[in-house]
């Protein structure tokens, strides 16, 4: 049975942004990060080496998200994926992330902006 895996909102603070202000002043970012794997292993045995550790998940996002700032959301919601993708030595068979950037430099009143990518592996 497939089993799906979510981080919901986990705050980065980081320097992406296609301006300079954004790349010297930084700001918070969110990501959504949602793994599908095949959980009976896991849930069958209670071991977490057969499933996603989430917190080591939540580790690797914040770290990719701290380093090598980028100009666009895009690239940065690639980055993650594929990270998550490749999570777990191929345990993980799809992914979906979403990127925000609720502080975006809008001169209107919003509420968020976001990215959202999604794969299945191998692809």
């Amino acid at each position: 049975m497939r089993h799906k895996i979510t981080i919901e909102g986990l705050r980065v603070f980081a320097h992406h942004g296609v301006f300079d202000f954004e790349r010297q002043n930084g700001q918070d970012f969110y990501i959504d990060a949602t793994v599908w794997i095949e959980g009976d292993a896991a849930a069958f045995s209670d071991d977490l080496s057969k499933t996603v550790h989430y917190g080591e998940l939540a580790k690797g996002l914040v770290e990719l998200t701290k380093n090598e700032p980028v100009d666009l959301l895009e690239t940065l919601a690639q980055r993650l994926l594929d990270y998550c993708l490749n999570f777990g030595h191929g345990i993980v068979l799809k992914a979906k992330v979403t990127v925000h950037k609720p502080n975006a430099p809008i001169p209107y009143e919003f509420k968020d902006v976001s990215v959202t990518v999604k794969a299945k592996r191998g692809q």
